[in-house]
């Protein structure tokens, strides 16, 4: 029997990370621990864990028979172990659907849910059961990556949105963790290295992702974009990437007109912050540069928004918080490409100062833009990223935004929207971000419907109305590609969950950190 553990306990920049995770292959009747969860498939057959079922006292037969368990997605039955034999105190059983439709999406999902019903049966200690011969999405079982896939979704069941909270605790924390492995062989010298690395990546993009879900969730009061700035470079310098973070004086040097412009109407100063992963040796080759959103608070300026929700609009900073903690991970992962992080950041109020409909603005490349609603200011505040990571020697692109209310209704809360040119660097975005766990779906980008931001006066406008919004708003953020490959992440349904789900809790839900870490080691296949 082997173990490998990963800890990220006293990380202070995400206090919601207290648990180990460890790995074992020691027989199940051997882990001693508080609940043993078992992953049941909805077409196993009734001889499945037939000593398992012994142990229960044949309780396990018995809620087969009733229906109690049938093995549809997120069911919990939990059951104690009567077999003194057995060291584990309950057995949770916790539905996972058709074996052949458990991939490593759905093992982060299930390993999610049955960390939230550990936590609030106040269990001490869990091991999570990888099932024997799982098939990957080409069909080869490989172990290392539903270690990964469950250590991520393990890690953000830690994380707990009630940070300000005085009177209700928070939720308690598992804090020992283990995830029992049954497809390996002791002693085999290469498989527990493989498995290692694995879980320690796993547990490093799951708190990354938290981090980012920490920075989405903080008031409009407390992340002001200085604080945010603040913030976001500790976490990327944490991992060793190098920041740096303009004021608005070099902001102005620039001449980021549109950023400067969206700014002026609070009385907040805007921020640029500039991070660059920067392998040793590594001087030529392709240069990522990844641009987020970082609007801490978005009013909607004169164009002001509907009070009702207005609240969650401090999570428009979403995208930028995806980069910096992608940024992170990255770096301490060892990504083998340079990689630029830019994140522009400032809030969208309505003040004396403010930019007006009808405005125009002129960005950092020189393109002018007639602002025709005041509320379509995250574009703007990208094109002077994107130029900026251009200028910076960025050769591929990718930006990730609350961008429009139009992808919400286009895909709903679930599914982020994917734009971009060529359609293989959009392809390859696509692949990274179905393996790392994040829904998306590539949408048209038809350059005819550039039409609709025709100006008279200007360059092109800001918005092009209701139609298309979500086409219309990315052939905007086009014109400041450069004709660089570029994808763009609307992320605007799926930055922030409105209802509950068995793996995630309302709040926000740290999408398109894990895509944005993992596509630099994709290098291979870039053209």
């Amino acid at each position: 029997m082997w173990a490998a553990q990963a800890s990220f306990g006293d990380n202070e920049a995400m206090p919601t990370a207290v648990s180990a995770i460890a790995l074992r292959t020691s027989p199940l009747t051997e882990l001693e621990v508080d609940l043993l969860v078992v992953p049941w498939f909805s077409n196993d057959p009734p001889t499945t864990f037939s000593h398992l079922n012994e142990a229960t006292g044949l309780e396990l037969a018995r809620a087969r028979t009733s229906g109690e368990l049938s093995g549809r997605l997120y069911e919990l039955l939990v059951t104690p172990l009567v077999d003194t034999r057995w060291k584990a105190a309950r057995v949770l059983l916790i539905g996972a659907g058709p074996r052949e439709e458990f991939g490593t999406d759905l093992a982060r999902r299930v390993a999610a849910a049955a960390a939230y019903a550990a936590r609030s049966r106040r269990a001490q200690s869990l091991a999570f059961v990888l099932r024997s011969g799982l098939p990957d999405a080409s069909g080869d079982v490989d172990v290392s990556a539903f270690v990964q896939a469950i250590a991520e979704g393990l890690t953000l069941a830690e994380f707990h949105g009630g940070t300000y909270k005085t009177v209700e605790p928070g939720p308690s924390i598992t804090p020992r963790v283990t995830i029992a492995v049954r497809d390996v062989e002791d002693g085999s010298p290469e498989t527990p290295r493989r498995l290692e690395s694995a879980l320690s990546r796993g547990r490093l993009l799951g708190e990354c992702s938290n981090q980012a879900r920490q920075l989405a969730n903080e008031p409009g009061n407390h992340l002001t974009p200085r604080a945010f700035a603040d913030k976001a470079s500790q976490i990327v310098a944490d991992g060793g990437a190098s920041v740096d973070v303009l004021d608005e004086t070099r902001i102005a040097e620039l001449k980021m007109g549109l950023l400067m412009g969206v700014a002026r109407g609070s009385s907040e100063p805007p921020r640029l912050m500039v991070f660059k992963h920067l392998p040793h040796g590594v001087t030529s080759g392709p240069v990522l540069g990844l641009v987020g959103k970082g609007i801490t608070f978005d009013t909607g300026g004169i164009s002001i928004k509907p009070a009702e929700n207005m609240d969650k609009m401090k999570d428009d900073m979403a995208g930028g918080a995806a980069v910096a903690a992608a940024m992170r991970a990255l770096s301490i992962l060892g990504a083998p490409i340079r990689v630029i992080g830019i994140v522009p950041t400032c809030e969208n109020m309505p003040g004396g100062k403010a930019v007006k409909p009808g405005d125009i603005l002129t960005s950092a490349e020189g393109k002018t833009v007639e602002v025709m609603n005041t509320d379509a200011e995250g574009r703007l505040v990208l094109g002077d990223g994107l130029w900026y990571a251009r200028k910076l020697g960025a050769t591929h692109l990718v930006d990730v935004a609350t961008l429009t209310g139009a992808i919400s209704v286009a895909l709903g809360k679930q599914i982020t929207g994917l734009f971009g040119t060529p359609p293989w660097w959009v392809d390859q975005v696509r692949r990274v971000a179905d393996r790392a766990g994040d829904r998306i779906w590539p949408m048209p980008l038809a350059t005819d419907y550039f039409d609709q931001l025709k100006s008279e006066i200007a360059d092109f406008t800001n918005t092009g109305g209701r139609p298309a919004g979500s086409i219309t708003a990315a052939l905007f953020l086009k014109e400041f590609t450069g004709g660089l490959p570029w994808a763009h992440l609307d992320i605007a349904g799926t930055a922030w969950a409105d209802d509950a789900r068995p793996y995630q809790p309302k709040g926000p839900s740290g999408v398109a950190v894990r895509t944005l870490a993992e596509l630099p080691f994709t290098i291979d296949n870039w053209k």
